[in-house]
């Protein structure tokens, strides 16, 4: 993990001050946390629960059980209630879901250059043949999606959690996937408690 952090730093010019930052509090980091920098290794190289930023990590991290520092590498616990930290101050609504099925009308397809933030109301794409699957409250502001699936495109109305998803990595095919992920997590829990 030092080896990326110091490349980016130091031989990436447009990112350059971003990366030494990260590096700086990443060694800051592991020196709190008693963890050797050389041995440390991101969740891509196998170590770790949650790819995280080390200025992430400050603004983020809690310890599930309210312990002293919180230890997103070992400790479960800590990782999902530090995600779902991440998630709730990005703006996270409990309850609300994150994308909706849409029937469209093909002639209006321009509409699904909106960007990912929400940012028209479900009326005002119903008035441009666009249509939730689930009924959605009229005023709901929504980001209109398309998608390209095996089968061709399928469309879809990104809610505010979808948009949350994206300030972790700004991308709708990330975005949807773990929304997938999640819904294919769900879908076995509940295989589960009905077995």
């Amino acid at each position: 993990m030092i080896d990326a952090l110091a490349t980016l730093a130091f031989d990436y010019p447009r990112r350059s001050a971003f990366f030494t930052r990260e590096l700086e509090q990443f060694l800051v980091l592991a020196w709190e946390s008693n963890k050797d920098p050389l041995a440390m290794k991101g969740l891509t190289q196998g170590d770790g629960l949650w790819p995280i930023h080390a200025l992430s990590y400050r603004a983020y991290a809690t310890s599930f059980e309210g312990g002293s520092a919180p230890d997103i590498w070992d400790d479960v616990a800590d990782a999902i209630s530090s995600v779902g930290n991440y998630l709730k101050e990005h703006g996270w609504r409990a309850g609300d879901g994150v994308v909706v099925d849409a029937i469209v009308d093909e002639a209006k397809l321009a509409i699904f250059d909106a960007g990912l933030k929400p940012s028209l109301s479900v009326a005002e794409l119903a008035l441009a043949g666009v249509r939730p699957v689930e009924a959605l409250i009229p005023s709901t502001v929504v980001t209109p999606l398309r998608l390209e699936e095996q089968s061709g495109p399928r469309h879809w109305l990104g809610l505010q959690n979808f948009y949350v998803i994206t300030r972790y990595n700004h991308s709708a095919m990330y975005a949807m996937a773990i929304w997938e992920l999640s819904q294919a997590l769900v879908t076995e829990r509940s295989d589960e408690y009905s077995r």
